[in-house]
């Protein structure tokens, strides 16, 4: 029996069923998404009005949580209206070349995000190693450059995840897929042929921005952590200390939850699916959604503003 038998040439339209196993309950799912998106949304802009208009928020922390909070608001308005779409109207299908639009989205987003989740740090490394320093280094030139670079970095890493799919999978066994947005080996499993390269390059994508940025990320926090505890006051120590609490809890999230989905989706075939398919949808959701709440709670300049405006 030839391929073209069984199996569908360059489907027009897919279809996403949500979660596996939990359809008859979804539109109750769908609720507490769709508050976490609500706060998500309110949050971050909340945040980006405070920074934009306040001018003693204008210094590299706080224009790269700025940053921060407009890919929350891209990532969660790329995913989350098609999900809630599927959870309560029951409209699963989506075209093809929407769902590597999405697919390429998400993972651009999630990448832009590990970097600017990596400046940060290196911000926070200067601003507490080198005190002197840190208006020489971080100028307004390089925060500009960072931003292209983290940008350009995920967008062009991704793209060929697009190509390689477009142009080399041409055969599909199905065109259901198990997941409740368009994941990257969601739709590489879908196919009929040889698909070995595509995992290989979505892993080299995976590790290269996920380890790279981990990588420094870690060392950055080590340093200001030996500089942290040599300061001989107490007061000094915990001023320090109180300015890294934010942006650890955030990372500490974002990839603990990155990596339980990233290795569930390829070694965890024990794990039930609707498990890693609810996990992996709340794993884009909650980093946007605790963001703003974790940065609001624990930082006095933006404390002080969020209060001001609930005040007015």
């Amino acid at each position: 029996m030839s391929i073209s038998n069984i199996t569908v040439f360059m489907p027009s339209v897919l279809t996403l069923i949500g979660i596996p196993g939990l359809e008859s309950v979804q539109c109750w799912i769908g609720i507490p998404f769709c508050i976490m998106y609500l706060i998500a949304m309110i949050g971050n802009s909340l945040l980006l009005i405070i920074i934009k208009s306040e001018p003693s928020l204008h210094e590299p922390m706080y224009i790269f949580l700025g940053m921060l909070g407009v890919t929350d608001i891209a990532l969660l308005t790329s995913v989350v209206p098609k999900m809630l779409g599927i959870f309560w109207f029951h409209i699963p299908e989506i075209y093809f070349n929407s769902c590597l639009l999405q697919m390429w989205l998400i993972h651009t987003f999630q990448g832009i995000e590990s970097g600017i989740l990596l400046a940060m740090a290196l911000d926070r490394y200067v601003a507490i190693c080198y005190p002197l320093r840190h208006a020489a280094i971080f100028t307004p030139h390089l925060i500009s450059q960072i931003a292209s670079a983290v940008t350009l970095r995920a967008a062009l890493l991704v793209a060929p995840c697009l190509v390689l799919i477009k142009f080399r999978l041409q055969f599909y066994h199905k065109t259901v897929i198990s997941h409740s947005y368009c994941e990257h080996m969601a739709i590489v499993k879908l196919a009929a042929g040889n698909i070995r390269v595509n995992k290989i390059y979505g892993l080299f994508v995976a590790f290269n921005i996920a380890v790279f940025d981990l990588s420094f990320i870690t060392l950055s926090y080590i340093q200001i952590f030996i500089t942290v505890f040599r300061l001989p006051q107490k007061e000094a120590r915990l001023k320090a200390f109180n300015t890294c609490i934010a942006h650890i809890c955030v990372f500490l999230q974002f990839y603990f939850l990155a990596f339980f989905s990233f290795f569930a989706h390829r070694f965890g075939s024990h794990i039930p699916t609707f498990i890693h398919i609810l996990i992996s949808s709340i794993y884009l959701l909650v980093p946007p959604f605790l963001n703003p709440l974790i940065y609001g709670a624990k930082m006095k300049q933006i404390r002080i503003q969020m209060v001001k405006i609930f005040h007015s």
